[in-house]
């Protein structure tokens, strides 16, 4: 069985340039968003919503993840190293160091799209679940994307497997095969991705506002609890308790699922956009014409 055993040594660099370097972290990165901007257009296409949406929506979404996924990385796993000198305070603000949390990520994009909805939703027709759940499907997408950059990385991995499967990360030093939990969990959101756009394509009529994302946080959430039994701890403190800071982490994201599933079924509200007909307004006789009908 040792034969089928992965021995992973990638080079996380595409290439340098003098001082700049390309990252396969950063290329997978910026490429679920790029597929998550088609993925909107689609749907903003299917139900009505105007495309020039697509450029504020895009802004919006990069700001949080990337904000959101370095402040909880700094304050969930290594809050005293970042807040504990000069030093490590101004590397919060240096995300291309490493570091980014995807709990983070999560609540600031929670918050990034409450904004939106509140700024454009009334306008165009949507409000901040109908939001929620179509951004599920692309995120999912694009947490594939972003645990296959954590791959080339050779960061987050389980513990020693005989499994087929397991990777021997080279360049940390491993010399036993290694539960690629990258993969695990890729796998997991790239499969979550194809479900939730399946029930969109051909069952969103059948769909109640709140169900995509209900299910996605359920399933992602509930996924990473699950997977972090195997993976090695990330920071010193885990290593002394009973759940790790991820899955502490997910027990809210999983609560809050669960709320917008049964939110979805007791208020029944189309998962699809709905758009009122905009009544003609009536014209006023002129005192003219109202003169002639005497």
């Amino acid at each position: 069985m040792e034969a089928l055993v992965v021995r992973w040594n990638v080079n996380p660099a595409i290439f340098h340039i003098g001082g700049f370097e390309l990252r396969w972290y950063s290329l997978l990165f910026v490429s679920g968003f790029i597929l998550g901007w088609f993925i909107f257009k689609w749907f903003f296409r299917r139900e009505g919503i105007p495309e020039k949406m697509l450029d504020p929506l895009l802004y919006t979404l990069l700001i949080c993840t990337i904000v959101g996924a370095r402040l909880g990385h700094c304050l969930f796993y290594q809050p005293d190293y970042y807040l504990g000198s000069w030093k490590g305070f101004w590397e919060i603000f240096m995300p291309w160091k490493g570091g980014l949390a995807s709990h983070g990520g999560t609540i600031a994009l929670l918050l990034g799209m409450w904004w939106f909805s509140k700024k454009y939703g009334k306008k165009h027709d949507f409000d901040f679940v109908w939001l929620l759940d179509h951004l599920a499907i692309a995120v999912a997408f694009a947490a594939f994307f972003i645990r296959l950059g954590n791959l080339f990385n050779s960061e987050i991995y389980g513990g020693p497997t005989d499994l087929p499967w397991g990777f021997i990360f080279e360049r940390n030093g491993e010399t036993v095969p290694c539960h690629p939990t990258q993969l695990y969990e890729g796998f997991t959101y790239l499969l979550l991705g194809f479900v939730l756009i399946g029930l969109y394509k051909w069952n969103l009529d059948k769909m109640k506002r709140g169900l995509f994302i209900g299910i996605f946080l359920v399933v992602c959430f509930g996924s990473r609890m699950l997977i972090e039994i195997i993976k090695n701890p990330q920071v010193e403190f885990e290593k002394d308790m009973a759940l790790n800071m991820g899955q502490l982490l997910s027990i809210p994201f999983v609560l809050m699922g669960i709320g917008f599933i049964v939110w979805a079924l007791v208020k029944k509200i189309p998962a699809r956009a709905v758009h009122p007909e905009k009544q003609p307004v009536k014209k006023e006789a002129t005192h003219y014409a109202r003169s002639l009908s005497k």
